[in-house]
């Protein structure tokens, strides 16, 4: 019969000896980890510009068509340049940049970081706006391309973490994103209106509103509204960019 003594001490190695396992598993996972991690926002920057890609080769294709990765303050000025794979000005890259940090300080009307970067795609030039915002039970992203007047949209993707299935998380689907190509952020007054995400259809929006809007989701008007409240919060803050360089 093993003694209490003997059974809480021989407990107390198997513990430190699973979490010593454990701790050492965690850290020999988290270089592949953070590496697919970035291969999927890889995936998702190029697919705002319709260019698929698959985990073998988001790398490559990233490197081929994702010319610069520019930061921005609020003011709409460059203040870093990654530019083929090497710092042109400054030492940060878009790419690096926590936008939810980022996000965080603008709210508390801090000094703060855009990421933005250009995609050359054939004789096109794109910029490509990274998204971040609230859903209805957690968070929703995404990214936006537009063409190089900075108002007409390429492509959108959106991602969430647990919107409602059938639902909400329809945001995620190629039927819902595909609305927004050709849509325009800007009116012909050169006004920014952002894409209203709209409840009923867009044929309840007078003719001239059409082309910012987009139909929402059947049954999912809080994350619509969370898509559209994304949108003109995270494209707000580049209006002074877009403006300085149409």
């Amino acid at each position: 019969m093993y003694s209490n003594f003997y059974i809480f001490k021989y407990s107390a190695i198997m513990v430190i000896l699973v979490a010593a396992l454990l701790s050492t598993a965690a850290m020999l996972l988290k270089p592949a980890q953070d590496r697919n991690l970035e291969i999927e926002k890889m995936k998702s920057i190029l697919a705002s510009a319709n260019i698929e890609a698959t985990s073998d080769d988001a790398i490559d294709l990233y490197k081929k068509y994702i010319t610069k990765e520019i930061v921005l303050n609020p003011e709409g000025k460059q203040i870093d340049l990654y530019e083929n794979g090497e710092f042109i000005d400054g030492d940060e890259r878009a790419f690096d940049i926590d936008l939810k940090k980022q996000l965080y300080r603008k709210k508390n009307n801090e000094n703060y970081q855009l990421p933005l970067f250009v995609c050359k795609k054939g004789s096109e030039t794109l910029f490509i706006i990274p998204l971040l915002g609230k859903g209805l039970w957690g968070p929703v992203w995404g990214n936006i391309a537009l063409k190089s007047d900075f108002t007409l949209v390429e492509g959108v993707t959106f991602g969430h973490k647990s919107e409602t299935p059938g639902l909400g998380a329809e945001i995620d689907t190629k039927e819902f994103q595909k609305q927004f190509i050709g849509k325009r952020i800007f009116n012909n007054l050169g006004e920014f209106t952002s894409i209203k995400v709209v409840k009923g259809g867009i044929d309840l929006l007078p003719q001239n509103l059409k082309i910012h809007g987009v139909d929402a989701i059947s049954g999912g008007t809080i994350t619509s509204n969370s898509v559209a409240d994304m949108l003109n919060n995270n494209l707000s803050s580049y209006v002074p960019y877009f403006k300085k360089n149409r």
